[in-house]
């Protein structure tokens, strides 16, 4: 059997075809039950697209299914389909699952998959606590939920009410904490196994978060032949319009991995006021065209810079502040 399944963040709609290609089943379920699915089906096909939330429902299905992750960019097919619904859409995948005629992903090696799950876990966490500690308004000075503002709610005065809803507040906050800290340890370690991650962390503006991200986004550093590939891949690529013999170069492309985009342009913020090479020309840059102009381009060039130390297996050592 060959199965598309259209996700979305808490349900996916499958459809289930035969080898003569005829629909045999189509089903809308919550995605805790996808595994059941597979059971259902051990030993077929599967397709999925690779979306913002694919991960781990690709290592459920993975168990059970042979399961083919979608490039939604190159199936045009289904991207440029003038009808589109969940049930139109699984049943395309299916069809074209069949018919050999899906332009796949990139799946990485296991050891690396399970990497970008513990850092969205973690992430979720933080943004999950980040609303619940602005949801009040205050006029306390410093952290109300930290050590010191702690005291000071202690110390008001506070109907019952008030008093039960500010420890349901700390209640929920210290379990996020206490997530937050596990999952860090978690991506902690991986960090330290990993000497891609250990390589990354010699450039100043990468932490352990930012190298176990671009680990994470990047995978095998192999699968890319030269840096212009890796560039395209992260969505750092200028895109160009031609007209005649005269080339303009526009805005980044932004396609692929906003993750992997994102990291960069947050670490080269922070390399540009600590590393001369990657200093020098942002300088140089926003001198002519502007600061986002400018840090997109760094983080560009940072990039290229990672390329270079992941294919070589070297620490960062730019060349213009080479010993």
């Amino acid at each position: 059997m060959y199965l598309g399944i259209d996700i979305h963040k808490r349900y996916s709609q499958v459809a289930v075809v035969d080898s003569d290609g005829n629909l045999d089943d189509e089903i809308r379920l919550p995605n805790d039950r996808l595994e059941e699915l597979a059971e259902q089906y051990v030993g077929g096909e599967a397709a999925i697209e690779a979306s913002g939330n694919y991960r781990p429902i690709y290592e459920i299905l993975d168990e059970h299914l042979d399961v083919t992750l979608v490039n939604p960019a190159k199936n045009r097919i289904i991207a440029d389909a003038t009808v589109k619904t969940d049930r139109v859409d699984a049943k395309r995948l299916a069809l074209m699952l069949r018919a050999d005629m899906l332009a796949e992903s990139y799946v990485p090696p296991d050891e690396i998959r399970s990497l970008p799950i513990s850092i969205s876990s973690s992430t979720e966490k933080v943004d999950r606590r980040e609303r619940i500690l602005t949801r009040t308004d205050n006029t306390y000075e410093s952290e109300l939920f930290g050590p010191n503002g702690r005291e000071f709610l202690a110390e008001l005065s506070l109907t019952d009410a008030d008093r039960t809803i500010v420890e349901a507040h700390l209640a929920v906050i210290d379990e996020y904490n206490e997530q937050i800290e596990h999952l860090n340890e978690k991506i902690s370690q991986r960090v330290v196994e990993s000497p891609a991650a250990q390589r990354l962390l010699s450039i100043p503006g990468v932490g352990e978060y930012t190298a176990a991200l671009v680990v994470a986004e990047v995978g095998e550093i192999d699968r890319f032949d030269v840096d212009k590939q890796l560039v395209s891949y992260a969505g750092l690529d200028p895109m160009i319009h031609q007209s005649g013999d005269k080339e303009i170069r526009g805005s980044i492309s932004k396609e692929g991995s906003a993750p992997l985009r994102w990291a960069l342009v947050q670490s080269a913020n922070i390399a540009v006021q600590h590393d001369e090479y990657l200093g020098n020309f942002y300088t140089r840059l926003k001198q002519k065209k502007n600061h986002q102009i400018a840090i997109v381009a760094t983080a560009r060039k940072l990039l290229v810079s990672i390329f270079h130390m992941l294919k070589r297996k070297e620490p960062y050592d730019p060349p213009e502040v080479s010993a």
